[in-house]
Parts: C-alpha cells; sequence; structure tokens
C-alpha cells in the first residue's frame, strides 16, 4: 500500500510523558500509512532555555506560513521547575505566546465515546468551550510589594494627557497584578465564536462578570452586542439559533442543568479553568480536542491536557504506564484534515476520519487506558498500556486501510 502524500504542516514537540507518546503515535499510527511532510520545532523546555524561548516564536510564525500546526503539551514553568531542569529563566507559556502571535480563539470540545458516560448525567451532546486567547493575567505584569507603599494605575496617552488612580494604599507586604485586552483582540474574538457557532449550527453563550469589572469585563460584553446586532443577528435567526450573554455565575448554574449541545464563550483564564471542568465532567481531561483558529483562517490543534508528569516519572524508572493519548491523536487527526481541506486532498482527510474511527472502536471493543475503565460500566473492560493501547489501535487501522 502506498502512503498518503501530503503538504507540509507545522510540528511542534513538547515534554515529558506527551513527547514520549508523540514518538509512539508518529511510528506506529502515521508514518506507516502518510508521507508525513512536517517543519520541526522542538518545544521541549530544554530547547526553549537554550534559544530563550525564540523558537516557539519562530514555530508561531510558521504557523502563519503554512495554516496548519499540531502541537504537544509543553512545561509552563514555575519556581520549581525552574530549579529542576536549570533553566535561566521561567519562561511564560509556549501556548500563550503562539495564541498572541496568532491572536486567535481556542475551540475545545469533548471527545465522545457510548462506553464512557458524563459525570452530569443530563449531558447528552459535547459542550464547546471558545476561549479568547489573548493578554488577561496571561500577559500581566505582576509585582510582590516588599511593604507599606502605594500602588497606583497610570496610563499615559500618545497625546501627554494622563490617567491616574491608587490601587491600594499597602500598609504591609502584598501582591500587585496589571492586565489588560485589546479592543482588535476581542473584536477578532467575537467574530470566531459567532463564526464558530454558524458553522457548527449550535448556539452561543457569553459570559464574564460585568457587574464587577464595569470597565475591563464590559468591555467585552459591549463588543459582542455591538458586533452581534451589526453583522450576525439576521444570520442567526435564519440559522435558527441564538446568541445570549450572561454572568460568568449564572452560565455555570445553566451549563450543569443543560443537555450540551452549546458553544460556551469564555475570556482567556475563565476559558482555561472551565474546559478543564467540562472535559473532566464529560469523563477525561485526555478525551477533549483543542484548535486555535486565527483570523487570518490559521489553525492550530494541540491536546487540551498537560504533560502527564506523574506517569513520565513511572516510565523514567522503567515501569509501564496507562497514559491516554486519544486527545494527543486527534491533535493530529485535525491537523491532518485541516492540511487536507486547504489542499483538496480527500484521501488525506479520509485517513484522519479512519484514525478516529479506529481510536473510538478501540474503546468500544472494551480496550482502555486506566484513566477510562474507572468511568466505565461495562464488565468486559480490560486496562491496557499505552503501548498496548496504541498497538490495539494501530490493528484497527490497518483493517480500515
Amino acid at each position: 500500500m502506498s502512503k498518503i502524500p501530503m503538504n507540509t504542516i507545522v510540528e511542534m514537540d513538547g515534554d515529558e510523558m506527551t513527547r514520549i507518546l508523540w514518538k509512539m503515535i508518529k511510528d506506529e499510527l502515521l508514518s506507516p500509512f502518510v508521507e508525513l511532510n512536517t517543519e520541526y520545532y522542538d518545544l521541549g523546555l530544554p530547547k526553549r532555555d537554550e534559544t530563550n524561548d525564540q523558537i516557539t516564536v519562530d514555530a508561531a510564525n510558521a504557523i502563519k506560513k503554512y495554516h496548519v500546526g499540531v502541537k504537544c503539551a509543553t512545561i509552563t514553568p514555575n519556581a520549581q521547575r525552574v530549579e529542576e531542569y536549570k533553566l535561566k529563566d521561567m519562561w511564560k507559556s509556549p501556548n500563550g505566546t503562539i495564541r498572541a502571535i496568532l491572536d486567535g480563539t481556542v475551540f475545545r470540545a469533548p471527545i465522545l465515546t457510548a462506553s464512557v458516560k458524563p459525570y452530569v448525567k443530563g449531558w447528552v451532546k459535547p459542550i464547546t468551550i471558545a476561549r479568547h486567547a489573548y493578554g488577561d493575567i496571561y500577559k500581566a505584569t505582576e509585582y510582590r510589594v516588599p511593604g507599606k507603599g502605594k500602588a497606583e494605575l497610570l496610563f499615559t496617552g500618545e497625546n501627554g494627557e494622563t490617567f491616574r488612580k491608587t490601587i491600594y494604599d499597602f500598609e504591609c507586604a502584598g501582591v500587585l497584578q496589571g492586565q489588560y485586552n485589546k479592543d482588535s483582540s476581542i473584536e477578532s474574538f467575537a467574530h470566531a465564536c459567532f463564526g464558530y457557532a454558524l458553522d457548527t449550527k449550535q448556539d452561543l453563550w457569553f459570559a464574564t462578570k460585568d457587574t464587577i469589572s464595569k470597565q475591563y469585563d464590559q468591555t467585552f460584553k459591549l463588543i459582542f452586542a455591538d458586533i452581534f446586532e451589526k453583522e450576525y443577528k439576521a444570520r442567526f435567526e435564519k440559522a435558527g439559533i441564538e446568541y445570549f450573554y450572561t454572568l460568568i455565575d449564572d452560565a455555570v448554574a445553566r451549563v450543569i442543568r443543560s443537555e450540551g449541545g452549546f458553544i460556551w464563550a469564555c475570556k482567556n483564564y475563565d476559558g482555561d479553568v472551565m474546559s478543564d471542568m467540562v472535559s473532566t465532567a464529560f469523563g477525561s481531561l485526555a478525551m477533549m480536542t483543542s484548535v486555535l483558529i486565527s483570523p487570518e483562517g490559521d489553525y492550530e490543534f494541540e491536546a487540551a491536557h498537560g504533560t502527564i508528569t506523574q506517569h513520565y516519572y513511572k516510565y523514567l524508572k522503567g515501569e509501564q504506564t496507562s497514559s491516554n493519548p486519544i486527545a494527543t491523536i486527534f491533535a493530529w487527526s485535525g491537523a491532518l484534515r485541516r492540511r487536507g481541506e486547504l489542499d483538496e486532498n480527500s484521501p488525506l482527510c479520509g485517513f484522519a476520519d479512519k484514525l478516529e474511527k479506529a481510536c473510538l472502536d478501540t474503546i468500544e471493543s472494551g480496550v482502555m487506558t486506566g484513566d477510562l475503565t474507572v468511568l466505565c460500566d461495562r464488565k468486559d473492560v480490560r486496562k491496557a498500556s499505552s503501548t498496548e493501547f496504541i498497538a490495539a489501535i494501530r490493528n484497527k487501522l490497518q483493517d480500515m486501510m
């Protein structure tokens, strides 16, 4: 059988256990069937440190060039990681850097399978989290206040006019944080959400806390409302779908009582947290897709979870692990499908479909990783190691091909 040809996509390798899974997926599920054509960037923490994180910037710009990228999970270092890896600096989140450069919106949705039931019994349809991928605390400036003193918010306009307001008169040590966002990025976020809702024929919810954040969050609310009224209201009515705004705490209550089947748009941090809540409530963090879409139509696919650190330490000791590779496999299938769509390469799109079906058929056959076995009520379930699970998927895929 000849391999399926393809044009270039940007490949971004990562850290720890997901880096191990990344190689296994390429060797067992991709390279035997596809002539993998990737521009490779090693975003593992050692390489980011070696290049002063320039490699992350280069990878993001490469996505702009080739329009499709696929990324492995990466470490965002804290003080402990700086010591562990002997880093020169506490480098920022690679995801945050890539999102800022692409000015995109992240859409995360659960991967559903009949054998794994959601913890929230009323959820019968997937819930997609649309996460703004710019600014907020991910680009915040922070300061550890050492003692007494006055903290002020100062803005100097281009014309020399200034705004100054006291944030707090510190009577003791404390902490200070300044965050920002841009109207242009919020507008891109709104267009992405409205467009995705129309493409998928799903209702769109948007939630912030404008009753407390009367300038910051209210700006999001007003921009969304203005763009919807001017450009999307009639199109939503024609499509038979709805857009509405609500407070974030009200949205949480509504989501739990819902049956699913909608898009929930959130600011950057809210989307980060709520996507983990939604994916866990549907079953497992490893069963959630994540795609970043830029205003120019560039796509970056990744798993929504982290680097599976605990399993990696076991792997280093020579122990077998049962890490779930599904989200990482679906990142690859999503990237291959998008490449195929852009190039009208139907065999590549078909391969992506078969790869995903092979994954779900393997789970439905009763072969699962440990995170799924504890969620499944079936009696015929067999816990497989990561290697065994990927081998079982390979067998299913081989039969389909």
